[in-house]
């Protein structure tokens, strides 16, 4: 449970056998490499092999293939590096023009088809009219149109009903009125334009229809007919040249994907006159396999230095930890990452945020539920948030157990402790008023030893980095334990003994001391360094130092107030679940009570399980990150592109 140990590592050889090398980098899935220009800029001399990347259009080409033809192009393992980027993308841009083509024609030709096949189904529509198509459409005075629009549409031709037109609805399908409107030719623009305002979808009858409705339905059927075929042959040829141009297809994409990843690894490369170096970051346990993996070729050497070697460069950070805590670094992961050199908080999240949340929404069977709710998203469908829930439920359960509360049920606990743990009762009471208070005040203990930690913490990462003034004159530091432990220590004693540790030498030593010692912090930090202590004047110092003093204090007060939403959240659940027990004890059967208790389970569970989920990240992130954790660190990358 820690982060995980890197190598820095040097491959260098002749430029010459640059495409051979990346050939086998692009491969490798456990390091970490560095950009080129993180080390050109810094040394006079030194060039980046990055480069314009051609093969993106090419392949972009052969995907644009694949996704207008709905056909998937495999790949395959690439045996050789000969190519010619000009004639493979000749041979794309030609077979694509000409399955472009087709394709185009085909769009066409649905086209015609479906205007077709409304012309027809208009023309049914009218076919009880005993009247030729010439006639109607064109009559000297009189204007006809047919199509259809929207069913809520026809009922706004209402407020028309003062226009010249004639409507008439045939039948309806799929939402929509198929319909014919006439009206006088001086009346046809002012008509058109209200049929257009409520969606009216004109169909021209096209036109080579002519005569009776029965002899222009033969007409169009003949068109189809012919049309059809015309597709069905469009669709053979598309077929034909993929299934002709298919293995080329395979051999090029293969081929510009390897390719691109060859192009784009160059970004890596740092030339050094005849020579290139590639650098990058590998955990310690993987270092034989990369010297494993360049052992055979000629020319190539590896150098591992240790990962702080060259100053220029970062290590980035890989989270290592072990199956409970290992989800949580999705939280962690949130805030940000530790730096190389850092603690990763990881497992103190682990615990932390399950201990909180199994606390406040402790329910046997609700966390039994919670688990194999998660147990099945983790599984189905990989979800990292599915691993943290089987574990939090876990705890749920857990604590429960503790409250006797089984899906809300606070007695059917009982006879269990009773008989197997020998005790009079269940061990804690959440519904009894007496132990509220109890409650609150327990919950604000756990956040003040959570406090405590997150200083101690951050006491240690400080003293890693060396910030030798944070350890000591910081509100988190030395000084910030010592006043925070004092006034804890002090308000314990008193609640509990008769000891008495307000006494002036321990009030001056614990208390107004360390309160000194972190308003001075700045200037104490100044001198340390060698600097002025006061640059701007005391009097201005004094005056914002005090400010700032008193909101560290009364930070200490509202953070460790902040853990009563713990004790709130404990009691929010129990009151919930009583709720839905009355709303059960309202109803009149067995099926309304069954009903009642599922949805109010599953309601609780799903509206308390999200706000007591965040509210825990709230306090995990502002009442503990922020005293120990910065997360400016560098995450570690498998890929190289």
């Amino acid at each position: 449970m820690a982060i995980a140990k890197l190598k820095l590592f040097n491959i260098s050889s002749s430029n010459k056998n640059i495409d051979p090398i990346l050939a086998r980098f692009v491969e490798l899935d456990y390091i970490h490499p560095i950009p080129a220009s993180d080390i050109v800029d810094t040394v006079h001399g030194l060039q980046s092999y990055s480069t314009h990347n051609p093969c993106n259009i090419i392949l972009k080409e052969i995907l644009d293939i694949e996704k207008e033809n709905q056909i998937t192009i495999p790949e395959k393992e690439v045996c050789s590096l000969d190519y010619s980027l000009e004639n493979m993308e000749e041979y794309i841009h030609t077979n694509h023009e000409e399955i472009k083509q087709l394709v185009n024609h085909k769009k066409d030709t649905e086209e015609l088809i479906r205007k077709y096949q409304d012309a027809l189904t208009q023309v049914n529509n009218i076919e009880n009219l005993n009247i030729s198509l010439d006639d109607l459409f064109s009559c000297e005075y009189i204007s006809a149109r047919v199509g259809r629009m929207p069913l809520d549409s026809i009922e706004k031709l209402n407020f028309y009903n003062a226009k010249p037109f004639i409507f008439q609805s045939f039948h309806v399908e799929k939402g929509y009125a198929w319909c014919i409107y006439l009206t006088t030719n001086d009346n046809e623009r002012e008509i058109d334009n209200i049929f257009s305002s409520l969606f009216f979808n004109r169909i021209h009858i096209p036109e080579f229809v002519h005569g009776t409705p029965q002899s222009a339905q033969s007409t169009l059927r003949m068109e189809i007919e012919v049309a059809e075929q015309s597709l069905s042959e469009i669709e053979e040829d598309i077929k034909r040249i993929i299934e002709e141009n298919m293995q080329q297809f395979i051999e090029m994409k293969s081929k510009l994907t390897f390719l691109n990843k060859l192009y784009e690894a160059k970004k890596y490369v740092v030339g050094l006159g005849s020579k290139i170096n590639i650098n990058g970051f590998v955990e310690s346990r993987n270092v034989e396999r990369l010297e494993e993996n360049f052992k055979d070729m000629e020319g190539v050497e590896i150098e591992v230095r240790p990962p702080d070697y060259d100053k220029r460069l970062t290590p980035p950070t890989k989270l290592k930890n072990n199956w409970f805590t290992e989800p949580f670094g999705m939280f962690v992961e949130m805030y940000g990452v530790p730096s190389y050199h850092d603690m990763d908080p990881t497992p103190i999240v682990a615990i932390t945020y399950s201990l909180l949340f199994g606390i406040m929404f402790g329910d046997l069977g609700q966390g039994l539920l919670l688990v194999l709710l998660s147990f099945l998203l983790f599984k189905f469908k990989g979800m990292r948030l599915g691993a943290i829930g089987m574990r939090i439920g876990i705890a749920s359960a857990f604590f429960g157990f503790l409250y006797g509360s089984v899906f809300g049920n606070e007695e059917i606990l009982i006879p269990v402790f009773q008989n197997v743990f020998g005790l009079v009762d269940k061990p804690i009471h959440v519904m009894d008023s007496n132990f509220t208070m109890t409650l609150l005040i327990a919950t604000v203990g756990l956040g003040s030893i959570f406090i405590l930690t997150a200083m101690v913490l951050n006491i240690i990462t400080s003293l890693k980095r060396k910030h030798y003034a944070e350890v000591f004159f910081s509100h988190n530091g030395l000084s910030g334990l010592i006043f925070y432990g004092f006034v804890l220590t002090a308000i314990a004693l008193s609640f509990t003994t008769n000891i008495n540790v307000l006494q002036p030498i321990f009030v001056v030593l614990f208390a107004v001391l360390p309160i000194l010692i972190i308003m001075f912090k700045e200037p104490l930090e100044r001198l340390i360094h060698g600097h002025k202590m006061f640059p701007t004047g005391f009097g201005g110092f004094i005056t914002e130092a005090f400010f700032e003093v008193f909101e560290v204090v009364l930070s200490y007060i509202t953070n460790t107030m902040s853990f009563l939403r713990v004790g709130g959240f404990v009691l929010s659940h129990a009151g919930m679940m009583l709720v839905v027990f009355t709303l059960m004890e309202m109803m009149n059967s067995i099926v309304g009570q069954s009903l009642t208790f599922i949805l109010g389970n599953l309601f609780v569970m799903g509206l308390e399980g999200l706000i007591v989920g965040i509210q825990v990240l709230r306090l995990e992130f502002y009442e503990m990150f922020s005293r120990y954790f910065e997360g400016n660190g560098i995450p570690f990358k498998y890929n190289v592109n």
